[in-house]
């Protein structure tokens, strides 16, 4: 899904490190090797319809790569 995030993130959460992270391979292989970290947090983001929504969303970060791979989880309010 191509989402756009509009604003902040807040809420930030850190909920794997390292090797608690199922796809550290993957994101090895195609990001390269750095301190991963998946992450959670709260954000409107814009739909590909145009609508937007506030939604739980979850992300893998690292130091110098940046943010990768959003995706939303939960929306939080009823989407129109």
């Amino acid at each position: 899904m191509d989402l756009k995030i509009i604003g902040n993130i807040a809420d930030v959460e850190t909920i794997a490190t390292g090797s608690g992270i199922r796809e550290i391979a993957r994101l090895h292989r195609i990001y390269g090797r750095g301190r991963w970290r998946k992450r959670k947090g709260t954000a409107r983001v814009e739909l590909p319809d145009g609508s937007s929504v506030l939604a739980e969303v979850h992300w893998y970060e690292a130091t110098g790569i940046g943010k990768k791979e959003f995706k939303i989880k939960q929306y939080l309010e009823p989407t129109r």
